[in-house]
């Protein structure tokens, strides 16, 4: 694309909204508005349009069933992730095709690029290692990896043969990693000696070490990356090099169930425990498979860039099955963007030619803060699509990356979706638009969504309530939380029963069906498009031996989106101190990792309760973000409304 083709046009009849014209239309796969329409009339017959596009040992026998709180798409098919990844495009001849550029952070370090055919050798020989460990299909492996080849390669194995992967954030604490490793009962863990993060090697392995004792983890794979000394126990811990060294390259895929697990992901809830939401195979594939297709327009051309880490579904889904489902070009980089200046990610987009452009609001408001002299350093004219994911993205930041990034000719593809859906739900497609800042779009076609008041009845259009999806569910849906039925009913259904899944959004439709999120309605922040909860904060910082109490509330962070705000009660006798904050916030970081960190923690001798001894935290944010407090005659205590003004510097 030259770099003054534009394929979007402004709306002459309103203020920032975007169309595609009719070459993007002509390019696009659907650019049709009646999809909708034929997609909401029979959604089932739409996602087995889309299911006959991948591969299948065999073909299913039902579409989809539906009971309370269980439902299944494509009831007695079977099919491998791994082989609609790669072994499909190598079989249609397509094996030298590069699959996978890995862009290390040091910028003098020589990356890596696999074919289709090289990343199916690197994965049937991880797959054979792993079998002579003596995983097998439905065990457990927990991969704690930083960007890196293996990292892809490594999913791919574990799914290869019907073992079930568990991915880990690599920032996280060697306690969170523990936590997840037990909870799933993992076997084998796959991690690395360390990373580079700003120039400088970053010890995992030690982590990986404090986190084992008492789990049921065997054997643990390292990757040599960094080249640290780290200790290697003997009986339990190999080098992944040596592993696969003389392993066979030839591993056939194990058919698995549509339903059969894929994967277990954690995410927070609003308690302090981590949720481990399971993803089935049948599902999970057609709409990881047909959301890269669609939302991105991938074409065999594409080289797709997903700034998300593997340790969260952004990076499941759209860095590693859904862009190698469609046999394009994915790209891995390790680092920061910000290393070793403000514009390597613009410096890879021009190395590799990058053409789809998927990141986070807060990436793009630290790209705002540190200035367009950046980018237009770099030639971007081979971007098409961008795409933005983990939070709502406001107008200053979303007409910057449409001007300064896509040069005001791409479509910005604003996504929602959760961990819980496997994969987006709703965006607007790039052959159809209206392409708005700050609106996600419409649900993608065959997903039914719909914004409802407390009682669950349907809202008037342009008025505010609760997102919720309907039946038949996206495929990609969660089929629950590991070990526990009961939190996955309560979590997602209770408030309307097992008709809605409860999204815990609130949002706003437009009359043309458009969708704008307004922010989570429960204790979960979303920090740098990452979702923690305040109870996990809260958690970790009662751990401190000096604190008695604690109070976690989000604020809003130009950059971040949202930020961790901590009122602490200290136990008698205890003084509050810059070194005691230092403490806390490694406490922090011990217990979840440093995006968890608060921005600022407040010692304080009371925090408002009800009668019953219930932390009232409405009022907590409403003072951090300077909003009215509200009627505080009910609380136990409101004098201490008065003294935490003073404390926060509130002004109303």
């Amino acid at each position: 694309m030259s770099k003054g083709e534009k394929w979007v046009q402004p709306d002459p009849e309103r203020t920032n909204w975007y169309w595609p014209n009719e070459t993007a239309k002509a390019r696009a796969w659907v650019s049709d508005p009646a999809v909708y329409e034929k997609a909401a009339a029979d959604p089932e017959s739409f996602w087995a349009e889309r299911a006959e596009e991948l591969d299948w040992f065999e073909r299913w026998s039902k579409v989809y069933e539906d009971a309370p709180y269980e439902f299944k798409w494509f009831s007695g098919g079977k099919l491998n992730l791994s082989h609609n990844s790669i072994d499909r495009h190598v079989k249609a001849g397509k094996g030298d095709k590069i699959a996978l550029i890995w862009e290390p952070e040091p910028a003098d370090e020589e990356g890596r690029v696999l074919t289709y055919k090289e990343l199916l050798a690197e994965v049937s020989k991880l797959a054979n290692a792993l079998k002579q460990m003596g995983v097998a299909k439905g065990d457990r492996v927990g991969i704690y990896l930083p960007m890196v080849p293996e990292a892809i390669i490594a999913m791919q194995a574990v799914v290869r043969i019907g073992a079930v992967h568990s991915v880990v954030f690599s920032a996280f604490s060697a306690e969170a990693l523990r936590d997840r490793m037990l909870d799933c009962g993992a076997k084998v863990l796959i991690t690395a000696d360390g990373y580079y993060r700003r120039g400088k090697p970053i010890p995992l392995k030690p982590n990986a070490d404090r986190a084992l004792a008492g789990t049921q983890v065997q054997k643990v794979l390292v990757v040599k990356r960094s080249g640290s000394d780290v200790p290697m126990e003997s009986g339990r811990d190999v080098w992944y090099h040596e592993a696969v060294k003389g392993a066979s390259e030839t591993c056939p895929p194990e058919p698995m169930d549509a339903e059969d697990l894929a994967f277990i992901l954690y995410t927070s809830g609003t308690t302090g425990k981590p949720k481990g939401v399971m993803h089935t195979t049948g599902g999970y594939a057609v709409h990881a498979y047909a959301t890269s297709k669609w939302d991105f327009n991938l074409h065999e051309n594409d080289i797709h860039w997903c700034t998300a880490d593997v340790g969260w579904i952004t990076g499941h889904t759209y860095i590693n099955y859904g862009p190698l489902m469609n046999g394009v070009t994915t790209l891995v980089y390790e680092g920061t963007p910000d290393y070793p200046d403000f514009g390597r990610m613009w410096q890879v987009i021009e190395k590799h030619k990058v053409t789809v452009y998927y990141t986070a609001p807060t990436a793009i408001r630290m790209h705002v803060k540190w200035g367009e002299e950046w980018p237009e350093k770099y030639n971007l004219s081979t971007l098409r699509v961008l795409g933005t994911v983990g939070e709502p993205i406001n107008e200053e930041a979303w007409l910057w990356y449409f001007n300064h990034i896509g040069g005001g000719r791409c479509p910005i593809v604003d996504t929602w979706w959760q961990t819980e859906t496997g994969a987006t739900c709703v965006q607007a497609l790039p052959g159809m638009g209206p392409f708005i800042p700050t609106v996600a779009g419409r649900p993608f076609p065959g997903i039914r969504a719909a914004i409802v008041d407390a009682g669950g009845n349907e809202v008037a259009r342009g008025e505010g309530g609760y997102l919720v999806l309907q039946p038949p569910f996206p495929p990609g849906l969660l089929r629950g939380l590991y070990g526990d039925v009961e939190k996955y009913r309560g979590t997602y259904f209770s408030e309307y029963g097992p008709g809605l899944y409860f999204t815990r959004d609130g949002a706003r439709m437009d009359e043309m069906g458009n969708i704008r999120i307004t922010g989570r309605v429960d204790d979960v922040m979303n920090v740098a498009g990452h979702r923690l909860a305040t109870a996990e904060v809260e958690d970790a910082l009662t751990q401190h031996a000096l604190v008695s109490e604690v109070a976690v509330v989000s604020r809003p962070d130009e950059v971040k989106g949202e930020v961790p705000i901590a009122f602490l009660l200290l136990k008698k006798g205890a003084q509050p101190s810059d070194g005691l904050k230092k403490e806390l916030i490694k406490t922090v970081d011990q217990h979840i990792g440093p995006t968890a960190r608060p921005a600022e923690i407040y010692f304080v001798d009371d925090v408002p309760k009800t009668r019953s001894g219930k932390i009232m935290r409405r009022v907590l944010k409403a003072l951090v973000r300077g909003e009215p407090v509200g009627d505080v005659a009910t609380l136990r205590n409101p004098e201490s409304v008065e003294e935490l003004k003073q404390a926060v510097g509130y002004k109303s």
